[in-house]
C-alpha cells in the first residue's frame, strides 16, 4: 500500500508520479486520463454495482405474500452467483482461475447481460432499478475485466478495506502544519498498510525499522526492512 501527498487534490501530476509508468491494472475512475496515457487497464468494481440493486431492492415497497420478487431482487441473485463462482475458485492459483472464471462466470455473466438489456426498457426511467441497470451496463467492459486475469478480484474491497482506517480518522489529522509534516504521514501509512497486507503486526514492525534503519547503509539494507523481509510477528 502507497499512500501519497499532494498539494492539490485532484492534480493529475500526483495520479502519473504514483502510478509511473508501471503497468497496473484499477478501479479508479477519476484517473481516466492517467489511464489512457500511460496504456493503463481500468477494472470494475462488482460491490459497486451490486449495492446499487440493493439500493433499489431496500426502497421498493415492503413485499406481500405471493408478490412476484422485484427486478432488483432479481439481479441481485444473478450477481450472487458470480460471487458463489470465486469463493469456489479463490484457493486457486491464478492460471488456472482464470480458466475457472471464463468456464463458469462467463456464462453468468452473458445471461446477466441480456437480462439487463432485455429489462432496460421495461422499468420506470426515473427508478433506482432503471439507474442500476444503466450503471452496470455502461460499466460493463470494465466489470468482465476481472476475467482476463486470475490475480485479479472480481470486487475492490480489499483496497477500500485499506484505506478505510485512513478515511475513517481523517479528521483527526486534518491539519498536518506542514508540507514535510503531511509527506511524513503519508510514509507513515504506506508502511503501517504494507506490513498490515503481509500480515506483520504494524507496532511491531515500526519498532523493528525504528530499532535498525540507522545502521542501514545500503539499498540491500534497506530492503531488508521491508515488511515481507523481517523477522517480525505475524498478526493473529
Amino acid at each position: 500500500m502507497f499512500s501519497l501527498w499532494r498539494k492539490a487534490r485532484r492534480e493529475n501530476s500526483a495520479a502519473s508520479r504514483l502510478l509511473g509508468s508501471t503497468s497496473l491494472r484499477f478501479a479508479l475512475h477519476a484517473w481516466q486520463r492517467v489511464c489512457r496515457e500511460n496504456g493503463l487497464t481500468r477494472i470494475g468494481c462488482w460491490d459497486h454495482a451490486r449495492r446499487k440493486f440493493v439500493e433499489a431492492s431496500q426502497a421498493a415497497p415492503a413485499k406481500k405474500k405471493g408478490t412476484k420478487v422485484s427486478k432488483a431482487d432479481v439481479a441481485i441473485g444473478k450477481i450472487r452467483k458470480l460471487y458463489a463462482i470465486e469463493k469456489r475458485i479463490e484457493k486457486l492459483p491464478p492460471e488456472e482461475k482464470t480458466r475457472q472464471r471464463q468456464q463458469l462466470a462467463q456464462p453468468v455473466l452473458d445471461d446477466l447481460k441480456a437480462w439487463l438489456e432485455k429489462n432496460s426498457t421495461r422499468v420506470p426511467r426515473d427508478s433506482l432499478t432503471y439507474k442500476a441497470i444503466q450503471y452496470t451496463l455502461n460499466q460493463w467492459e470494465l466489470l468482465i475485466g476481472y476475467l482476463a486475469d486470475g490475480r485479479l478480484n472480481i470486487s475492490n474491497a480489499l483496497a477500500e478495506n485499506a484505506i478505510r482506517p485512513f478515511a475513517v480518522g481523517r479528521r483527526n489529522w486534518l491539519f498536518a502544519d506542514t508540507p514535510r509534516g503531511a509527506k511524513a504521514s503519508a510514509t507513515t501509512y504506506s508502511l503501517i498498510e504494507t506490513a498490515k497486507a503481509n500480515g506483520v503486526e504494524p507496532f511491531a514492525y515500526l519498532h523493528h525499522v525504528l530499532q535498525h534503519i540507522g545502521n542501514a547503509r545500503t539499498v540491500e539494507d534497506i530492503e531488508a526492512l521491508l515488511p515481507w523481509n523481517t523477522p517480525v510477528k505475524k498478526m493473529q
